[in-house]
């Protein structure tokens, strides 16, 4: 089906699901940066095979089409609230970020599971007046392979985040950081 565009709520009653090939995005590997689109990324499962990563996410808006005027005819409207990028880490990561547009942030919270024998497990919160940017280093803020990340698009300056962190050498530490 192409692209479709509905004005107002739609409602199943026996729900929705996406299933084939195009619902993962397999990243080529040695991607080394990239800058995330709407059309192309939203909605999709981001599967990564990289070590060293640089994803920038795309700069929100949302000011077009405001929820009062719908979308109209336009399905090519550029607000971009409410869209969802989650990325699969599939090779440990070593030096692997997750960035937002400048003066925009983050809100929410990273698990850090460590998988060796000390099995600690430690929680981490983005600070919404700082945080640009979710990093991993294969060691500490973990991004072992099955790292997990979901980020959604909430405001004209916030992103929110959930995830869990593998990692399986050294003790948890924060993945945020401020740029």
């Amino acid at each position: 089906m192409a692209l479709a565009t509905f004005q107002g709520p739609v409602r199943s009653l026996n729900g929705f699901y996406s299933n084939g090939p195009g619902c993962i995005i397999n990243l080529p590997d040695n991607t080394n940066t990239i800058t995330l689109d709407v059309p192309t990324y939203a909605g999709r499962v981001i599967r990564t095979n990289d070590a060293t990563l640089v994803i920038t996410l795309p700069t929100l808006n949302a000011s077009a089409n405001p929820v009062s005027s719908g979308p109209g005819s336009d399905p090519n409207s550029p607000n971009n609230m409410g869209v969802s990028f989650t990325f699969l880490v599939q090779t440990a990561a070593t030096t692997w970020k997750i960035i937002t547009a400048a003066s925009q942030y983050m809100i929410g919270s990273i698990s850090v599971i460590d998988v060796d024998s000390s099995g600690a497990v430690a929680g981490y919160a983005a600070d919404p007046a700082a945080t640009r940017s979710i990093n991993f280093n294969g060691s500490t803020q973990g991004g072992a392979a099955g790292t997990l990340v979901t980020v959604t698009a909430v405001t004209s300056t916030l992103w929110t985040v959930s995830g869990t962190s593998i990692l399986t050498t050294g003790s948890p530490a924060t993945p945020f950081a401020t740029s």
